[in-house]
């Protein structure tokens, strides 16, 4: 059994989203889609399901990217040093923006946050949409810094 690592109230939830439609995933070879992000005060979180209303909600069983975390803090970073302070952070279609945790040690982890318990599977890679989507050189600069895919364990709500 793996111990589960309850993040501190000092590691907050800085901003919920979730994406109904796929804008770039499905889109290869032709335009991205046009379906809004919707910024939330919650998301639902079904344990092996996903983000109820979000475009992976039942995508398939046991799916690695059941939800998506991002460092808020990685995010102001890429506006600096990519000149585009006008990107606004649920262009990149993560789940939970944080601030205070290291996403990267969670891959292989149990976690808990706001009581819902989750498993850190992989960093979520960006993609070359990630350049239309945030500014030229975003995909380049967001390797190895795109943030979390995790499983969802267990139900419960995650607020800002």
């Amino acid at each position: 059994m793996i111990p589960t690592l309850t993040l501190l109230a000092s590691d907050t939830v800085q901003l919920l989203t979730r994406s109904p439609a796929h804008n770039f995933f499905g889109h290869h070879g032709g335009p991205a889609g046009e379906a809004a992000v919707e910024v939330v005060d919650a998301l639902e979180c079904i344990a092996g399901r996903g983000v109820r209303g979000d475009r992976f909600f039942d995508y398939r069983p046991d799916y690695k990217g059941q939800i998506t975390f991002f460092a808020l803090e990685t995010f102001v970073q890429l506006q600096r040093e990519l000149g585009s302070p006008l990107a606004r952070p649920e262009a990149t279609r993560r789940n939970v923006f944080t601030r205070g945790i290291d996403l990267a040690s969670l891959v292989g982890s149990e976690f808990e946050l706001q009581g819902v318990r989750f498993f850190g599977t992989e960093e979520c890679r960006p993609c070359y949409w990630m350049d239309q989507a945030l500014g030229p050189g975003a995909n380049d600069w967001l390797r190895g810094r795109g943030g979390l895919r995790a499983r969802i364990l267990s139900d419960g709500w995650l607020r800002q």
